[in-house]
């Protein structure tokens, strides 16, 4: 039971959204993100470095880790390849531990974090059981990918300006577009493109107004306001406080 994936599952095996299971893991994740960000910001500057190209490493390997499994198991395909957008974030998370680039970080913060919240929030694995290779490792990476990036935005080393998300918003676009016809070449649904996946928030739109795409730029939007505003907040308190000491 241990390698077995979603195409040979067993029914009744699986655990239930918002049970004991799901909340435990939700509960861990927090607890990750909560005491990697208060650890990593005592890191000296080489440090920090250090620990951005270890654990963007590990993501990757943990990965590819899962492609070779998969492989083995003869079930890799077209649609094992990482061109979902939890999958461009490890690729992204990847590239960012070896070369900094503003606009990919900007990237990871406005669409990583939420993706893999969403993904956690929503797990589209839920038919997997508890102690299943599948089951952890889709779990364990989507808290990673959220992982990263918070690292950065609680050091200050991620632009979360509204220019930086644009073109972020650009970069999402660049690659959607490519990713659709993909889609069509394999019969996939890269990134959701296609159709919405079910428990997904973007099969609301697909019964109210009749196709999940308009979810899209009606959500879009909305993601980037809930990403921009906290952070606006607490850099504006944070300037007032140092005003005010002075």
């Amino acid at each position: 039971m241990f390698f077995v994936t979603n195409d040979n599952i067993p029914e009744g095996v699986g655990f239930r959204a918002y049970g004991l299971t799901h909340l435990l893991w939700l509960l861990a994740g927090l607890l990750l993100w909560v005491g990697g960000c208060v650890f990593y910001r005592r890191l000296s500057a080489r440090k920090q470095k250090m620990t951005l190209r270890i654990l963007g490493a590990y993501i990757f390997l943990q990965e590819m880790v899962k492609n070779l499994v998969l492989i083995c198991l003869g079930e890799f395909g077209w649609g094992s390849l990482p061109f979902h957008l939890c999958g461009i974030n490890i690729l992204l998370i990847a590239f960012d531990a070896v070369k900094q680039t503003k606009v990919v970080r900007s990237f990871l913060y406005y669409f990583a974090i939420p993706g893999a919240a969403l993904a956690l929030l929503f797990p589209n694995w839920t038919e997997m059981p508890v102690w299943n290779f599948f089951h952890i490792h889709s779990f364990t990476i989507h808290i990673l990918l959220v992982l990263y990036p918070l690292l950065l935005v609680t050091t200050n080393q991620v632009s979360t300006d509204l220019k930086s998300a644009l073109k972020g918003v650009g970069l999402l676009v660049a690659m959607a577009i490519p990713v659709y016809f993909l889609n069509l070449l394999w019969d996939t649904n890269f990134m959701f493109l296609m159709e919405p996946d079910s428990g997904n928030p973007l099969e609301l739109f697909q019964q109210l107004l009749g196709s999940h795409l308009w979810g899209f730029p009606i959500l879009l939007p909305v993601v980037i306001l809930m990403m921009y505003i906290p952070v606006r907040i607490f850099k504006s308190r944070k300037t007032r406080q140092i005003a005010y000491e002075k």
